[in-house]
């Protein structure tokens, strides 16, 4: 089921505070708030690699933080790891690493999976020591709570919230309606 489309900036992605795929031509565009140590946002993330391939440059994915910190501890440092990755150019590869390991997230599994993608971990300790992208995690936590989510992981098709509380073929079929209204 898909809501009403929002028209909030918050819902426009930015080349320069988000992680995308896809191009920013695609017809449709969906963004994840997600939480990188929920066991439905690890379920999502397989759905959304394969939706990627399935519309190909027709889709445009965001993923945005949300940890979800009362019931998932490690999640919000996952997260600032997450973006210490991506100021070394290696967001994806670091995201995909959390999602394959959702049940190892502590310090110095973080740390390991950073050496395994080749970060330079004398800066990323540094910067995790001192929470340098926790600014950045928190905003887009603000950025969840002002569009009133509440659970992980919650996506928007164009701007418009799709349920997807019955299945992530919801999210599917969402993205092909967008797709029929585009063309």
């Amino acid at each position: 089921m898909t809501a009403p489309v929002k028209h909030d900036p918050l819902l426009k992605p930015d080349a320069a505070t988000d992680h995308i795929l896809g191009p920013a031509s695609a017809e449709v565009t969906v963004i994840e708030y997600g939480d990188f140590e929920c066991p439905s946002c690890g379920q999502a993330y397989a759905a959304i690699k394969i939706m990627l391939d399935h519309f190909g440059p027709q889709l445009r994915f965001v993923f945005r933080h949300c940890p979800q910190r009362e019931i998932h501890p490690h999640a919000e440092v996952a997260a600032e790891a997450a973006e210490a990755a991506g100021a070394q150019r290696m967001f994806w590869p670091f995201h995909d690493l959390l999602f394959a390991h959702q049940q190892h997230l502590q310090d110095k599994q973080l740390l390991d999976y950073a050496g395994d993608i080749g970060l330079d971990l004398p800066r990323y300790r540094t910067e995790m020591q001192d929470h340098v992208y926790l600014q950045r995690v928190q905003e887009h936590l603000a950025g969840a709570r002002h569009l009133g989510i509440r659970a992980t992981p919650t996506f928007y098709v164009n701007g418009a919230v799709t349920d997807v509380s019955f299945g992530l073929q919801q999210l599917h079929q969402a993205i092909e309606r967008a797709l029929r209204a585009a063309g």
